[in-house]
């Protein structure tokens, strides 16, 4: 029993003991970081003591930096305003020298013109004395005191003037009659122009519609540099006058006028209306019409059932699209000629295909893009003969007007269906023909000229307005051009009334910013 109460008193010390040296352990460790956390805090302590000392420094630097550079360009500003105040004193001082040396040389030159004026009076009053003394002499020697003498001469003169008056008047009324028969056809062709255009705008004039007025002076563009730009671009006359919500675009040339009314089209969607963007739509739409002609030609032979052509004469044959042949359509009159062909040659026994083939290719030599030195009938004949055409064919085509010989029944067939369809009522006007014609000579007179580059025919043949190389051409040489035109026109051409000769020679700078 006593060694149980040894035992547990021995356990209870033993455990005393432990708990004891456990509190010790603890409260040793506890010490130990409790230096650790405080060593930890001095040294961030100092750390950010020190980053904060650095920052303040970088901050005053920064702050003396700036005062410094303020300081600097203070000095620098007043250094240059010194140096002006400097420069504007040596101005005033150099003025205020030539002010006295001017001051001085008017002095001299005011005393000089005082003595000159002394002796120009001195001299005026010696000739006065001597021209009373002569009049003096010659009324002795006369007779006749000077009144008299003025008198006289007044008569004499005014019967000579009488007599000069009298013929001249004379004179004007025999060159009036001369000239009156002259002067009286002259004011009856005038006339007759008027009336010809008004009969022609149809085949000259085409109507722009526009949403708004609004839009005629974006296209007018600023000083008129865009409509000028459009009408040198494309040859065609812009008219913009009062006629609400329309515009009105002028040229003989259908093609010219179909491009120029697509591109002001595409212009005024686009919204952006300047020359250069001009220019870019212009060009733009001819390969569009290029486009278009084609696409006119290859519908042309589908529609007539021919096949195998040439792609050169598919795209003259869209072209006779945009021609006209005294008033009538070209193409309109070579489908009419081509199926007038297949009838007939099948009533008489003659391949149709042939036929039909011959009556629409008759007049591709009226849509050249030169004006060539042949007939169009044997040019067309050229040109199917080029392109691998049937010899009946080109035949047909050359023989047409009788310029050549026919040998074959299709060229007969082709000669009368031609006459057909040219001799029906209302197909042919002439006149507009003649009209037509007579723009194109006027234009290619102005082509033939050195330095040319484009010529246009505006008005109804009332103005030839032409564009010349600005390098090439000087403006000297610009208003020789426009006078030897104007002379060789009135010399080679048979016109009515005026034409007016404009010259443009145009200089542009161009750079690019990169």
């Amino acid at each position: 029993m006593n060694e149980v109460f040894i035992l547990i008193a021995l356990f209870l010390i033993g455990s005393l003991v432990g708990f004891i040296l456990t509190l010790f352990i603890n409260n040793w460790r506890y010490k130990n970081h409790s230096i650790r956390i405080l060593k930890d805090a001095r040294k961030k302590g100092e750390q950010i003591k020190q980053d904060k000392i650095l920052q303040a420094k970088e901050k005053f630097i920064e702050l003396k930096t700036a005062h410094e550079k303020s300081i600097f360009q203070k000095n620098k500003d007043l250094e240059l305003r010194s140096t002006k105040i400097r420069q504007k004193e040596q101005t005033l001082n150099s003025n205020f020298e030539e002010y006295n040396r001017n001051k001085k040389s008017f002095s001299q030159d005011l005393a000089s013109f005082t003595e000159r004026t002394e002796l120009l009076n001195r001299k005026e009053k010696e000739i006065d004395d001597t021209r009373d003394k002569q009049v003096s002499l010659l009324e002795n020697i006369s007779g006749m005191t000077k009144s008299e003498a003025k008198k006289e001469l007044i008569e004499s003169l005014k019967a000579e003037a009488e007599t000069d008056a009298m013929s001249h008047v004379q004179k004007t009324i025999e060159e009036a009659k001369l000239t009156a028969n002259e002067e009286a056809k002259k004011i009856v062709i005038q006339t007759i122009q008027r009336v010809a255009a008004e009969e022609s705008i149809d085949n000259s004039v085409s109507i722009f519609n526009i949403d708004s007025d609004d839009i005629k002076g974006r296209i007018i563009g600023r000083e008129g540099r865009n409509i000028r730009s459009l009408e040198a671009a494309t040859g065609v006359e812009i008219i913009v006058d009062d006629t609400p919500e329309a515009i009105i675009l002028s040229c003989f040339d259908p093609v010219r006028r179909e491009i120029a009314h697509l591109a002001l089209k595409k212009l005024v969607l686009d919204g952006r209306i300047h020359p250069a963007r001009i220019e870019e739509v212009v060009k733009k739409t001819k390969k569009d019409i290029d486009q278009e002609i084609l696409n006119i030609g290859k519908r042309t032979v589908i529609d007539l059932g021919i096949h195998g052509l040439h792609s050169e004469l598919i795209k003259i044959v869209g072209r006779m699209r945009y021609r006209s042949s005294y008033g009538q359509n070209l193409l309109q009159h070579s489908r009419e000629v081509a199926n007038l062909c297949s009838i007939m040659a099948s009533e008489l026994g003659v391949n149709p295909k042939l036929a039909k083939r011959a009556g629409l290719l008759h007049d591709i030599g009226k849509v050249p893009e030169e004006n060539p030195e042949l007939p169009h009938a044997i040019l067309g004949m050229k040109w199917a003969e080029k392109y691998g055409e049937n010899k009946e064919i080109c035949n047909a085509i050359g023989a047409h007007h009788d310029e050549i010989e026919m040998n074959s029944l299709i060229s007969a067939i082709v000669q009368v269906c031609d006459a057909i369809s040219g001799a029906r009522p209302g197909a042919r006007r002439e006149v507009v023909e003649a009209y037509l014609n007579r723009l194109k000579e006027l234009e290619d007179l102005a082509l033939a000229y050195r330095g040319v580059i484009k010529a246009y025919a505006l008005q109804a043949g009332r103005e030839l307005r032409v564009i010349v190389e600005s390098e090439k051409i000087s403006d000297e040489k610009a208003k020789q051009i426009s006078y030897n035109l104007s002379k060789q026109i009135q010399k080679e051409m048979t016109y009515p009334g005026l034409i007016k000769v404009v010259v443009i020679r145009e200089t542009r700078s161009i750079n690019i910013a990169k």
